[in-house]
């Protein structure tokens, strides 16, 4: 895990009528742009790790999205959209004064990336795409092949909690850290960084998007569909994927196979958490990746 670093800059940039706080590390040409998962989860589980491209060269900028972390917290449910925030990560873009860099999605951060690159792609030098999917139908048939391997009893036990709105439930929530345990992050003991967050995910904007918990979609992005249009994203691409993610190899697959220029990583023993479960292969693709593509598509707009 890369060490917490002091001496990176923050500002505060306006949003909607709110507040969002931004975090400059590192002083190279190349700039990398990090969105980090959630809805409503703290940057910080994502930064601090991605800190050690510092040291390959370039400056990481990341922000914590309306909503969460540092930022204004408001509560009016009409935010927690996902084209409110395409337009909040282009006004902190130009807040910033960035034009063309590369960026970096993390789970939801990769839907959120992905929505960004198809309207403002002509920003982008390279796009990775980690831990993440385009397809959410897909994606929810596939955690549903992720509860059922817990065993029929459980899988019924789940079911009839979710029908009963008994979600909370001693029963229910032990299967749910086992999946957590498996596909999240498999690591005995989570990283601080990683767990300082989760202890302060603002499920406001979470349960409205996405659910009550990572196997659960019934929020508004659960229809979110962008396979037939990735084929628009010009910038070279880099999927990364654990081998025991929660948004497994298929939906990786899928990705790569839609876009015109893409490349795909596996990490062996590794879930959705891969630069905390195998940091030296993340950051090493990472590298590889942005180091080749440092002047961007061949192709233009």
């Amino acid at each position: 895990m890369a060490a917490k670093r002091t001496g990176g800059s923050t500002t505060r940039v306006k949003v909607d009528g709110h507040e969002v706080v931004t975090y400059s590390h590192g002083r190279g040409k190349e700039v990398l742009f990090l969105l980090n998962g959630g809805p409503g989860l703290p940057s910080a589980y994502l930064r601090e790790p991605l800190l050690r491209m510092v040291d390959k060269g370039y400056r990481v900028v990341t922000y914590d999205q309306l909503g969460c972390g540092a930022s204004d917290r408001p509560t009016d449910p009409k935010l927690w959209r996902i084209a409110r925030y395409v337009e909040e990560v282009e006004t902190v873009v130009k807040a910033l004064g960035l034009d063309r860099f590369h960026l970096l999605g993390h789970s939801w951060g990769g839907w959120l990336g992905i929505d960004y690159a198809l309207k403002y792609g002509r920003r982008l030098k390279s796009f990775v795409i980690s831990n993440s999917c385009g397809d959410m139908p897909h994606l929810i048939g596939e955690l549903n092949r992720l509860r059922a391997s817990l065993g029929p009893e459980t899988e019924a036990m789940m079911l009839r909690h979710e029908a009963a709105g008994t979600i909370a439930h001693p029963a229910y929530q032990a299967a749910i850290t086992i999946l957590n345990y498996r596909h999240v992050c498999r690591l005995d003991k989570w990283p601080k960084p990683l767990a300082e967050s989760v202890a302060d995910w603002n499920m406001g904007p979470y349960g409205a998007m996405q659910g009550p918990h990572e196997f659960l979609y019934v929020g508004n992005l659960k229809d979110w569909n962008r396979i037939p249009d990735m084929h628009r994203i010009e910038a070279p691409c880099l999927i990364l994927v654990g081998e025991h993610d929660e948004l497994p190899a298929s939906c990786a697959s899928r990705m790569q196979l839609a876009l015109p220029d893409a490349e795909l990583v596996v990490f062996r023993d590794c879930s959705h958490c891969s630069m905390y479960e195998d940091p030296a292969a993340y950051i090493a693709a990472v590298t590889k990746f942005l180091d080749k593509h440092r002047d961007g598509p061949r192709r233009g707009r």
